[in-house]
């Protein structure tokens, strides 16, 4: 995210160290400066790369970005009962504005590859259609693969249940009698389940292994961690650009 100037309040109100009126006592206090000066006040405009808060600079102060290994059970979600992704994080994040939100999710029975960034840009570069960025899955099975899967996977003709048009065609590679790795072009509500479903089979173990090119191999993250990044190198690593 570019920077611009914004009062000294909102900036730290937004990053979620506290209420405005907690940064009025601070500036009052002489714990945030300006470029190495004491703050005038709260309501002066500076940038946030300006700022620094007890002698330490900001967190995150242009945008936050990261990858994450979401692991088996935990749900996308900030109200649901349960263990929620969001409490892997520090707890100032959960309290930015723009909030922090997953790029697209992951059901609770599926772990994986995760990003999550409270750029509203960029989760619509990811996310978009038109852009057509694929995501792949580690399936396991409940049966034996019947060897007419692949052909109808690709033939983009495959209707899931309650749905009015085809999946889009999907590739699917197969790895042993009741395992395969499936790559999707499209984003739809438990669309990996479904679809093996309408082929007459179950799902028992799913797993996100890559967004575009970006592979969770890769990261050498455990399930439960995450890696912070800037966002052109994110996209850098999902598409090679």
């Amino acid at each position: 995210m570019a920077e611009k100037k914004e009062r000294l309040e909102k900036i730290l109100s937004n990053l979620g160290y506290g209420a405005r009126k907690d940064v009025a006592y601070w500036v009052r206090s002489g714990w945030v400066t300006v470029d190495g000066n004491m703050a005038k006040s709260a309501s002066q405009k500076v940038l946030p790369s300006q700022l620094m808060l007890e002698g330490k600079p900001l967190d995150h102060a242009n945008g936050l970005t990261l990858i994450y290994h979401k692991p088996l059970h935990a749900v996308c979600s900030r109200k649901e009962d349960g263990q929620l992704i969001y409490a892997a994080f520090p707890e100032r994040w959960l309290a930015r504005k723009p909030a922090l939100s997953s790029v697209g999710r992951l059901d609770k029975e599926t772990s994986g590859l995760l990003i999550l960034t409270d750029d509203g840009q960029l989760n619509h570069q990811l996310t978009s259609p038109k852009h057509d960025i694929s995501k792949t899955y580690a399936v396991t099975l409940a049966e034996a693969l019947k060897g007419d899967e692949v052909v109808k996977l690709a033939s983009g003709t495959l209707m899931l249940e309650a749905d009015d048009r085809p999946c889009k065609a999907a590739e699917l590679e197969v790895t042993g009698d009741n395992t395969a790795n499936l790559t999707l072009y499209e984003g739809r509500y438990h669309q990996v389940r479904r679809m093996f479903a309408a082929l007459g089979n179950h799902v028992s173990i799913l797993e996100r292994t890559h967004i575009g090119l970006l592979s969770l191999s890769s990261l050498q993250l455990k399930a439960g961690e995450y890696r912070t990044l800037e966002p052109e190198l994110l996209l850098q690593m999902v598409v090679g650009e």
